[in-house]
């Protein structure tokens, strides 16, 4: 008997242990009958019905985070940490109490309601990626009352393919009304033929087919533009060339959405200068986790991330090296 079991036995007595431990028994069963059925954790996180919403008030704004979807990806430390030894990375997950062998990406497209305006911060994976059950925001966004035409402007933090994949339903504009905004570098660097033959060509012909399209009623921004009134961008390179980020205020209230500057709430905030996999320019990603991380921190205000555990949002404290993720509960109802 280990030193736990004794414990909980000293605890709950000898009739409490075995309460517990019957559930503990039943699961197994039942994991092990369902493994003879599901060949992959995927096919589980697909059963998620109705589609995930989650809204709250900024000032005079409504926040919608609709999740458009989530998969186990594997390995962590094939993803995050990429410059550190597998056994450092397995250590700092079992201290949050996560898993060391997989870990779940969620995907968090956000529609702000400023009153005059429906702007949605990027589109998820759309029609392609139904089969492995992403794909929900047009789902999500019918859930919430909102309807494609319903969204004015569309706002592209950048332009990777689980930001961009929605744009385009049936071969039309899923968002018939929408204006759109898009970072001018990272525009320019996805849009150029110098992608060709390079390992950016596969998202160089995604932008061609979902971006290009509708460039004629975009508007191409840098730094300090001002979307509507309340939204103004940020620069945050680094994840991809011309990575953007958006400050929300409204009525005293503020939201930093942080888009993939932060992909994972403990790898990336806890050690922000560990590599991750998927940035482009791994040093100024890192740098920019640290200068958006300090001001979320010191200035004590919350921010969505992208893929932050749905629904998104929360705040970021000192911690150690990095940040520590704390979660939004009722500060926005009352």
């Amino acid at each position: 008997m280990t030193q736990f079991q004794m414990g909980r036995r000293a605890l709950l007595g000898t009739a409490g242990v075995g309460f517990l431990a019957a559930p503990a028994v039943l699961s197994g069963r039942a994991l092990a009958q369902a493994s003879s059925t599901q060949t992959s954790t995927d096919r589980h996180m697909t059963k998620v019905l109705p589609a995930d919403t989650h809204s709250f008030k900024l000032g005079e704004f409504e926040v919608l985070v609709v999740k458009d979807g989530a998969r186990a990806s594997g390995k962590p430390g094939e993803t995050f940490g990429t410059n550190q030894k597998e056994q450092t990375v397995s250590a700092l997950l079992e201290q949050n109490f996560l898993p060391k062998d997989n870990f779940v990406n969620s995907f968090s497209p956000t529609l702000v309601n400023t009153g005059s305006d429906r702007v949605l911060f990027d589109t998820g994976f759309g029609e392609n990626g139904r089969a492995a059950g992403n794909g929900r925001l047009l789902e999500g966004l019918e859930a919430a009352g909102y309807r494609p035409e319903d969204v004015t402007v569309v706002v592209l933090t950048h332009l990777h393919g689980d930001h961009i994949g929605g744009l385009m339903e049936g071969g039309k504009p899923a968002f018939p009304n929408a204006r759109y905004i898009i970072g001018q570098v990272e525009y320019d660097f996805w849009s150029s033929s110098a992608r060709q033959g390079t390992a950016a060509e596969g998202g160089h012909k995604a932008v061609l087919a979902n971006v290009k399209p509708l460039a004629e009623k975009a508007t191409f921004i840098g730094k300090s533009a001002t979307v509507v009134s309340g939204i103004t961008s940020l620069e945050a390179f680094g994840h991809s060339p011309g990575h953007m980020i958006y400050n929300i205020e409204s009525g005293g209230r503020c939201l930093v959405l942080t888009a993939d500057t932060a992909n994972h709430f403990v790898l990336s905030l806890q050690r922000p200068d560990w590599e991750v996999k998927f940035d482009m320019d791994k040093k100024a990603a890192a740098a920019s986790r640290k200068t958006v991380f300090d001001m979320i921190a010191n200035d004590r205000i919350a921010f969505l991330g992208y893929h932050m555990p749905f629904p998104a949002v929360g705040y970021a404290e000192k911690h150690e090296t990095g940040y520590r993720f704390v979660p939004k509960s009722y500060q926005f109802d009352i």
